[in-house]
């Protein structure tokens, strides 16, 4: 054997002698948590959180609600420059006028037997299309102002007042104000003793503070890869200093 492999074995050898001699490194936390003392990982979720985006082409006229803001259901939270849509929805109306008086006439003189029934279905197809065109862009004029679907807050302003944005575009990203959900991973094997109902607690770490809690839900199926299951809790009593995004640990007794 050659000086170099005889080298090349002496520190191999010394290699694995340090790594018998190391004892084993502590186990990861599983997915779920540390449930060696029934805790778990918790996630604070707003119950709605919907991203809001313009269903027209237009420019933004207005975001009433700044960032962190609260609004109200049914109030403005984006409104559109929507001037060119209103005239097309006042010429459609008078065309639609136009086509009613004219098949007014029309029915009129088919009485004294001075219109033929094509002048009437022609004036009638005429008063059908301008109705069609009218209900069109008063839907068009209608989606001018996106309206809050809950209490809530706006979480972040994706557009800005002044820019255009197409359909489809987002706008704005708006978090529910109600009471938030505690999204957990529970082992699959808990469900023998842990049902809706079950009470534990939370410990918040962006607050350092502790807040009973329940479970609400279990998930609909068990993750077979981390044998694991998606419980949904609450928090009980007053949590209004708690923000979407938040999270902590929920201790099990």
């Amino acid at each position: 054997m050659t000086r170099a492999a005889s080298h090349a074995l002496a520190c191999l050898l010394i290699s694995a002698s340090t790594l018998a001699a190391t004892p084993p490194s502590k186990p990861l936390v599983t997915p779920a948590g540390n449930i060696s003392d029934g805790r778990i990982r918790v996630q604070l979720i707003a119950r709605n959180a919907v991203t809001l985006s313009g269903e027209i082409a237009a420019k933004i006229a207005a975001l009433p609600v700044p960032e962190g803001g609260s609004f109200s259901k049914g109030q403005a939270l984006v409104q559109f420059d929507c001037g060119s849509y209103r005239a097309q929805l006042h010429k459609a109306q008078a065309s639609l006028e136009a086509a009613t008086q004219l098949l007014k006439v029309n029915n009129q003189l088919a009485k004294l037997n001075s219109a033929g029934a094509l002048d009437i279905a022609q004036a009638e197809g005429k008063a059908k299309e301008a109705a069609a065109d009218t209900s069109y862009m008063q839907t068009l004029v209608g989606k001018c102002v996106i309206n809050a679907p809950f209490n809530g807050r706006v979480a972040r302003r994706i557009a800005a007042v002044h820019q255009y944005v197409s359909p489809g575009n987002p706008v704005l990203d708006i978090v529910d104000s109600g009471a938030l959900e505690l999204r957990m991973l529970l082992p699959s094997k808990w469900l023998t003793t842990l049902k809706p109902g079950k009470k534990f607690t939370v410990s918040v770490d962006e607050l350092g503070s502790s807040f009973p809690a329940r479970i609400e839900r279990l998930g609909a199926q068990i993750d077979p890869v981390s044998q694991s299951i998606l419980a949904i809790g609450v928090i009980e009593g007053n949590g209004s200093s708690l923000l979407p995004g938040m999270s902590g640990w929920a201790s099990f007794k």
